[in-house]
């Protein structure tokens, strides 16, 4: 979702403070509307367009609390900056408790601290609203389980699972690990007439020959050492349902000529029966290899390979689809959120932009582990830069070689937009740290007049300096308005 400008509700019955504060804003480039009523101020605050209102706190007819709390009430999303010629602490604890973003105390120290304060509110707002967007689109991709995409070559992976779920036909899914190739067999399945039968899923590799033949077929009672009574094959309690064969080119030779049998006949004999079994189930099997390149090579069978290969799902590795990590981000990020119960909300643009340049050789599984880590370590309700692994953090900002190798998975234009922006960030951050934060000295050290740099700041989100704290402690005297 593109950055609009931010739209600012000003509120404050004190017309210089008014017009001080509407003009610091409008020179940050943001929409203004200046109301010096609170009864007016808050018909104001229902226009959809309006993402942070700054209130004053006291106002005639009605106070800046309860326009706060009104506001909140209406529009949650909105953020609430409140200014005071008489910050307390009991004032900030009560702005807080009613939703407010933080607050400004009058007069101001200097205007640095008025559009910053905006801004970082903004953020937040922006933040919010990019969560929204995810979890909408998430709603849509949600009759996919957890298969989620929105790029052009999982929407043909979405297209095709809805086209061969109504058929009993093999399906032969490949795909590298970790791109969730389980999940699309659980999808082909619950989208089927056998979707009230059962779905089994089997991992070929991690059994041995015989006990895989044993866990397929089944096998009788003293057919081999340790078969102390009949048991009955997953071919069988998947029946008018589904299997699910994963890792399928890990299959000895001998255990492929029974499965070709099962396919051919649609019947399975147990290790050690004489008489069949007839079974009516559906085959799905996965590889993470080529299934074609080992048949030409000999290391798996010609007609078996042909038997399942009637339909076959390619799913693209995560790195060649940048486009669908935001998506998948959101999506862990609120479900380990959720499993632990932290208050974490949002994932932020630095921390995005190294997520959706990583090149992801561990595809899906891989962003997972990373969003889990991330959601345990952070201390903040939004994931940043610094919750994320080391190679993460160095890529794309290290510079160099490191940094092209890192962009060269994704197209031309999006790896030249990520390149500039990181390059741009890293100048202004360089700029502002040799000024020792002082915003007029980088300002004239880059060529740039005042108001031009302070816009670049906030459109590469570079900090100027420590953060202010949100309802940082007041002075502990009033100050005059």
């Amino acid at each position: 979702m593109s950055k609009r400008p931010g739209k600012i509700l000003v509120v404050d019955d004190d017309k210089v403070v008014l017009r001080a504060v509407t003009e610091i804003l409008q020179r940050e480039g943001y929409t203004v509307v200046a109301i010096d009523d609170a009864v007016e101020g808050l018909a104001a605050s229902k226009d959809p367009t309006v993402d942070v209102a700054v209130l004053d706190i006291r106002m005639p007819h009605l106070s800046g609390m309860d326009l706060l709390r009104a506001i909140k009430q209406g529009r949650p999303d909105v953020e609430v900056v409140m200014m005071t010629a008489f910050a307390t602490v009991e004032t900030a604890v009560e702005a807080v408790k009613a939703g407010a973003y933080d607050y400004l105390t009058k007069p101001f120290s200097n205007i640095d601290e008025v559009s910053l304060t905006v801004a970082k509110a903004l953020e937040r707002k922006q933040l919010k609203d990019r969560t929204r967007v995810l979890e909408e689109q998430l709603s849509v991709k949600g009759q996919f389980e957890d298969l989620i995409g929105q790029s052009g070559q999982m929407r043909a992976v979405f297209k095709l699972v809805e086209t061969v779920s109504y058929s009993s036909a093999t399906v032969l899914i490949q795909g590298e690990s970790g791109t969730g190739k389980e999940l699309v067999a659980r999808a082909i399945h619950y989208r089927s007439p056998r979707k009230d039968k059962p779905f089994v899923a089997v991992n070929c590799s991690a059994l041995t020959d015989t006990l895989l033949e044993s866990e397929l077929f089944g096998h009788v009672k003293g057919s081999f050492t340790g078969a102390t009574a009949n048991k009955k094959g997953l071919f069988e309690a998947a029946d008018g349902g589904t299997i699910f064969l994963d890792e399928i080119g890990d299959v000895p030779p001998a255990t492929q000529v029974r499965l070709l049998r099962v396919l051919q006949e649609g019947e399975v004999k147990r290790v050690g029966a004489n008489e069949t079994i007839k079974v009516d189930v559906r085959v799905i099997a996965a590889s993470n290899v080529d299934l074609a390149r080992a048949k030409d090579q000999g290391k798996f069978r010609e007609d078996l390979f042909y038997r399942l290969n009637v339909i076959t799902v390619s799913l693209p590795p995560l790195r060649d689809r940048p486009e669908d990590v935001p998506l998948l981000a959101g999506h862990f990020l609120r479900m380990y959120a959720g499993k632990m119960g932290k208050k974490v909300t949002g994932i932020s643009p630095q921390a995005m932009e190294a997520l959706v340049c990583h090149r992801w050789m561990g595809n899906v599984r891989e962003l997972e582990n990373v969003i889990e880590r991330a959601v345990v370590l952070t201390s903040r309700e939004v994931v940043d830069v610094e919750d994320l692994p080391q190679q993460l953090r160095e890529s794309p900002g290290g510079g160099g070689d490191v940094e092209v190798l890192s962009l060269a998975h994704l197209p031309y234009a999006e790896a030249k937009r990520l390149a500039m922006r990181a390059f741009e960030r890293r100048y202004l951050s360089a700029l502002l740290e040799k000024s020792g934060h002082n915003v007029s000295s980088a300002a004239r050290a880059a060529g740039v007049d005042r108001s031009n740099f302070r816009r670049l700041l906030k459109q590469y989100e570079v900090v100027r300096g420590p953060l202010q704290q949100p309802m940082a402690k007041p002075k502990a005297e009033p100050m005059s308005a």
